[in-house]
């Protein structure tokens, strides 16, 4: 608990916040929307796609600032800072704890693996960007 009390709330909040933000990039026309709605099936014209999304950005931000606080306890416990040894713990932490939960459930759900790309990849980047944003600040 002494962790909870040296963290640095305000770079935890902003490594959320930019994690969410680079998902309006992520799954825009302009990288992976296209292909994303093709794996999903989501047809973006039906209105019952369109319900809930409130609760799904908000749902979403709220684990994105769960993810940035575990990296930011993390960061505290191992003393790292600086923005390279950010990125790497981004890495770290996206690769081996984000990408292997999503991995696992892709695997029992029969999704296509170009679905777990994506949705990889942009667990990746945006731990590595919480990461520097935390080890930065």
């Amino acid at each position: 608990m002494n962790s909870l009390q040296h963290l640095h709330w305000l770079p935890v909040l902003l490594g959320g916040l930019a994690y969410f933000m680079l998902g309006a990039l992520w799954y825009s026309k302009l990288l992976f929307a296209p292909k994303w709605l093709e794996y999903t099936k989501i047809d973006v014209n039906d209105p019952e796609a369109k319900k809930g999304v409130a609760v799904i950005f908000i749902g979403s931000f709220v684990l994105m600032l769960l993810t940035s606080f575990a990296i930011g306890v993390l960061a505290y416990k191992l003393h790292i800072t600086g923005w390279m040894l950010g990125a790497k713990l981004g890495l770290f932490t996206g690769t081996l704890l984000g990408t292997t939960a999503i991995a696992i459930s892709y695997l029992y759900e029969k999704r296509p693996f170009g679905l777990y790309l994506i949705n990889g990849g942009y667990t990746i980047v945006g731990s590595i960007i919480a990461g520097i944003i935390i080890c930065s600040i």
